[in-house]
């Protein structure tokens, strides 16, 4: 789990931008058990901005008894949100020269392939069966 994405997505989700240090740690706990599906989230969107450093970068703020997040912080978050139509390098609306130099010199991931739903859903039901008859010839 990628701790500079998480604490963006958690202080987006509350009003103002701002959580104090106990929902912080509270949210944070809550995701880290969350699974594997969080991580590789995290993993994905940290990704698009490698040299990320929420403090340095000022996308978070730090006040006396918790954390906001900035404009930049948000507007940094929607970019790594973001789906590119193309592969090539795009810069981030609201952001400074350094945040912005950072942002477009990264290159953008290629999207994944349409996942073929109905094939995934037949692999799983095969592997059920042979599960199935696995344990019955076990049993016996």
């Amino acid at each position: 789990m990628n701790f500079q994405v998480t604490v963006l997505k958690i202080l987006v989700s509350y009003p103002d931008g701002f959580a104090v240090m106990e929902d912080l740690k509270r949210d944070m706990a809550i995701l880290a058990t969350s699974g594997r599906d969080w991580a590789d989230r995290t993993k994905r969107l940290a990704a698009r901005v490698p040299d990320l450093d929420i403090f340095s970068h000022g996308l978070v703020e730090r006040i006396s008894s918790g954390w906001q997040i900035t404009a930049k912080g948000r507007a940094v978050l929607e970019f790594m949100e973001a789906r590119p139509a193309a592969p090539e390098p795009i810069q981030a609306p609201l952001v400074d020269e350094a945040t912005a130099a950072t942002v477009a010199a990264m290159q953008v991931a290629p999207l994944r392939q349409p996942v073929d739903r109905a094939k995934r859903r037949r692999e799983r039901r095969e592997r059920r069966r042979e599960a199935r008859e696995r344990a019955r010839a076990n049993a016996s």
